[in-house]
């Protein structure tokens, strides 16, 4: 089992920077992939930006250059650092952990955070 929350959003001003963290807890060595989705109103859930557990890192278009993604396997933990923030990026953050090293495999997710860009 594992347990996911993230933590970090709020309101931020086009232009301004944001960083979302998430902590993983449980069985945090059977994690592999660790990393961040986001849904905007009325659209379907996307991925952000992943981070393997051999430090393999992944950005979506639409953030790249934007976005930073830290992860710490020791502490189960990954950070999202947001820059350069437009309208587009208000959606609800969810960070989600894969738990595939081991039996059962299974990803878990955040319950999201919000992030709301104003122009």
């Amino acid at each position: 089992q594992v347990q996911v929350v993230e933590s970090g959003g709020g309101l931020v001003q086009a232009g301004g920077s944001l960083t979302l963290s998430c902590a993983a807890s449980g069985d945090i060595d059977c994690i592999s992939v660790m990393g961040w989705y986001r849904q905007a109103a009325g659209k379907e859930r996307e991925p952000v930006a992943s981070s393997t557990r051999v430090g393999v890192i992944n950005y979506s278009d639409s953030v790249k250059g934007r976005v930073m993604i830290f992860r710490d396997n020791a502490k189960g933990t990954v950070t999202l650092q947001m820059g350069s923030l437009n309208v587009d990026d208000t959606a609800v953050y969810y960070c989600y952990a894969d738990r595939d090293r081991c039996l059962d495999p299974k990803i878990y997710w955040g319950q999201g955070t919000q992030v709301t860009v104003s122009s």
